[in-house]
């Protein structure tokens, strides 16, 4: 069924030469909604902050908790605590300015709804859907499981962000898509995170930041472990002196962007996983939270964690992050660290390999690799294990999410860029022991833009970020023209098959 409306056509992409598996298209599709939208902060310089809070301050008493109420009875359908917004951007606007003003509950609150805008997360695209079992499988049926979506959503100044959908797939394989959410929850930051000195270190140093003197000067006033506010401090009195060395004003500020760059996040008690946006909230994610490639992560021990990765990006540079979680309810986001930690498209496997975590990425832009750690935050080294290899494909090769375990190898699902900037998804067969080893790779793609659905936001373009196997069938969402998503159906199998007959 559709998330909204009505059923797409069925499309089924079918050999035209060679072996490909039938891929059979679901009756599935997620479009953006303008209506979902979370509240950001719309705080203007301090001069205009010290004229806003004195016009408030001259309204009379019932003013204030008139406009209050009618702000509230106006937006409150679609946030969960507005109130509590509304005090919060009131006590950032009061420290920056210095305001000593006595003020009333109402008076607050109305003055943090003038410093308060929404924001339509939806508002462009709903696109490069991520899919795991949902970490709650209680209730169903036998032979269903119930799956956690994650989809990359796009709004005004393309901004990427991330939410979620949830849904169920019955033992028949028909796919049930849960009713979206009304009221979407941002997620908070921790305000008691901890850093430690020696990871920073060590990141500033891979990333090989000249005027390391600088940073070390501001190291050195902080202790093994500390807060932002500490850092915030340390970097203060560093300023103060009267002389800075070569470079340090940039290799500070590449120190505040690492150290930012790692951070808690909680979602509110009250929402539920549909409700949960991972909106950027640090500079460093400012222009977006791309694409996140979800995980189901079992250790050798039987503990059940997932991984996601996506990119950050500030606009200039882009940061490889990992967010780590059991229940999504708190969730760690750390950066990607080590020499290896370049560029995009990096996705765990679903376990430790011979003992090591190991993860898939496009380190060069161009080529795919295997890379081996037993720490899952750093990452050395890196080995090629497949290239551009044919007309599909010639521009770049790079992942399509985590690789599935099925008996015979690792299927891991790849995509490809062709002429005119044409994105296509294929699939290789690694090997189960040591994923270096290719032992099936198809020759065509598995699916490309239909004619009738390659234009959008961005023309001739299909991508999944991961998919999952169920009762014998891969399950893959996949996003058209980065605009909307929608699922197919392929008999693993079968796929298999075509994998081992075309061979390495």
């Amino acid at each position: 069924m559709t998330e909204e409306g009505s059923a797409p056509h069925v499309a089924v992409w079918a050999d035209e030469g060679g072996c490909l598996p039938a891929v059979r298209r679901l009756p599935v599709q997620l479009y953006g909604d303008e209506r979902h939208v979370v509240h950001l902060p719309l705080i203007p310089v301090g001069a205009r902050i010290c004229s806003l809070f004195e016009r408030i301050d001259r309204l009379p008493e019932d003013r204030v908790v008139a406009c209050l109420e009618e702000t509230l009875a106006s937006h409150s359908m679609r946030h969960l605590d507005l109130p509590s917004a509304f005090e919060a951007r009131y006590r950032d606007a009061q420290s920056l300015i210095g305001w000593r003003a006595d003020w009333s509950p109402a008076r607050r609150h109305l003055a943090g709804a003038y410093l308060t805008m929404e924001y339509a997360i939806e508002g462009v695209a709903l696109f490069n859907p991520s899919i795991v079992p949902h970490p709650d499988q209680t209730g169903l049926p036998e032979g269903a499981v119930r799956f956690l979506m994650s989809l990359r959503a796009t709004g005004e100044g393309h901004v990427s962000s991330i939410v979620f959908r949830t849904g169920v797939i019955d033992a028949t394989g028909e796919v049930r898509l849960d009713p979206p959410p009304v009221k979407l929850a941002q997620s908070r930051i921790s305000p008691d995170q901890q850093y430690l000195k020696h990871l920073i270190r060590r990141k500033l140093q891979e990333m090989g930041v000249s005027g390391m003197a600088a940073v070390e000067s501001v190291l050195a006033g902080l202790k093994d472990t500390f807060t932002i506010p500490e850092l915030n401090q340390a970097v203060v009195e560093f300023r103060r002196q009267e002389s800075f060395p070569p470079g340090a004003h940039r290799a500070i500020e590449t120190l505040m962007w690492v150290a930012r760059s790692n951070y808690q996040v909680r979602l509110p008690p009250q929402a539920d996983l549909t409700q949960l946006v991972l909106y950027p909230v640090m500079q460093e994610e400012a222009h977006g939270i791309e694409d996140l490639r979800l995980v189901r992560f079992v250790d050798d021990d039987g503990t059940v964690e997932y991984f996601g990765t996506y990119v950050a990006y500030d606009g200039l540079r882009i940061l490889p992050m990992l967010i780590q979680t059991r229940d999504f309810q708190e969730i760690e986001v750390h950066s990607i660290n080590g020499a290896a930690a370049l560029d995009k498209d990096m996705a765990m496997f679903p376990r430790r390999v011979n003992g090591h975590y190991v993860m898939c990425s496009r380190i060069d832009g161009e080529n795919l690799y295997i890379m081996y750690s037993d720490l899952v935050h750093f990452w050395e080294t890196a080995a090629c294990v497949a290239g551009p290899d044919a007309p599909w494909n010639l521009l770049q090769l790079g992942n399509c999410g985590s690789p599935l375990e099925t008996p015979e190898g690792w299927l891991l699902l790849i995509h490809g860029v062709g002429p005119m900037r044409t994105y296509s998804i294929g699939a290789m067969l690694l090997d189960l022991d040591n994923p270096l080893k290719v032992r099936g790779r198809l020759r065509k793609p598995l699916l490309s833009a239909p004619p009738s659905e390659r234009e959008g936001h961005v023309p001739n373009v299909v991508y999944t970020c991961g998919a999952m196997i169920h009762g014998g069938t891969l399950y893959m969402p996949f996003a058209l023209a980065d605009q909307y998503t929608t699922m197919c159906a392929i008999d693993t199998s079968e796929l298999i098959q075509c994998l081992l007959t075309s061979g390495p």
